[in-house]
């Protein structure tokens, strides 16, 4: 996909994303603490069966599962040497259940680490991002990042490698300030200075707790605005197990206001289903 591609789609209404990938897979089986990344490609069908259904729900983007399969945090699970195969084979997956029905993003995440240089992020960006370029994304997508050197560092990775359009969202508290310094409102302006061709937010908290956020971000932005929220805030009962506030029509009905407010780019993240984007879809009157 180039850019101009990316904007020609985005144009023609509010673009939906995927819902929630890991406490989906959390609930087919997936312990907690492994590699999310070796695991999937250990029982593949769960991965194919939720993207399928998020597909069919009318996802026009899905999320490849390559999130951690970078350098630095597979090397937690001794699987950097992986790497490559590893983002072949995962990015093989989503495509195999895209089927040219919808397109495919390389999936990107924060390190978790904080002091990391730049120059080494860079590198570890540069390297991830080219091995989802080769096995075939349609996009990228760097999301739930909480820094803004991290996310700078992925922009300008992307633009040394290849020419695909690079989404950027990021992780907030509730009044908009990141988790390590600075605020989302300043970090938005500066991504899209440097050539992100959209920025926004994800995570974090429901679509109720984002739309303040998401009305100054249009106002301050040019390239399209993305919101992926949670189904509402979770509840941990005593099996250590989340529970989101959220049903799925009520996810919409926020959802939907969140568009009006100007986000351009939506979807769901921690609790959403592929039943959380058909409502969303049918409460936009988009047509799978």
């Amino acid at each position: 996909m180039t850019k101009q591609e990316f904007q020609n789609l985005v144009s023609r209404g509010p673009l939906i994303l995927d819902g929630a990938t890991g406490s989906n897979l959390m609930k087919a089986g997936m312990p907690k603490g492994v590699c999310t990344e070796q695991w999937i490609l250990e029982h593949p069908a769960a991965l194919t069966k939720l993207q399928q259904e998020y597909v069919d729900a009318g996802s026009q983007i899905i999320y490849a599962p390559t999130f951690a399969a970078n350098r630095i945090s597979l090397k937690e699970h001794g699987l950097e040497d992986e790497m490559i195969s590893m983002i072949s084979r995962l990015v093989s997956l989503s495509k195999s259940c895209a089927k040219e029905r919808c397109y495919v993003a390389g999936d990107l995440t924060t390190t978790g680490k904080t002091d990391i240089p730049y120059e080494e992020l860079y590198n570890v960006y540069q390297e991830q991002i080219s091995c989802l370029a080769d096995a075939g994304a349609d996009l990228l997508v760097a999301e739930t990042m909480m820094t803004l050197d991290e996310t700078m560092a992925a922009v300008e990775a992307a633009h040394a490698v290849c020419g695909l359009p690079i989404l950027c969202s990021l992780t907030i508290e509730s009044d908009g300030s990141l988790f390590f310094g600075g605020n989302i409102f300043e970090t938005a302006v500066t991504l899209q200075e440097i050539g992100a061709d959209a920025v926004g937010i994800n995570c974090s908290s429901g679509p109720d707790q984002f739309e303040s956020i998401i009305s100054s971000l249009k106002d301050s932005l040019t390239v399209p605005v993305i919101a992926k929220p949670n189904a509402g805030m979770p509840t941990i009962d005593e099996k250590g197990e989340a529970h989101y506030s959220m049903d799925a029509p009520e996810f919409a009905r926020h959802m939907k206001r969140l568009v009006e407010l100007g986000a351009d780019i939506v979807g769901g993240c921690c609790g959403t289903t592929p039943e959380f984007i058909r409502e969303l879809v049918k409460i936009l009157k988009k047509t799978p």
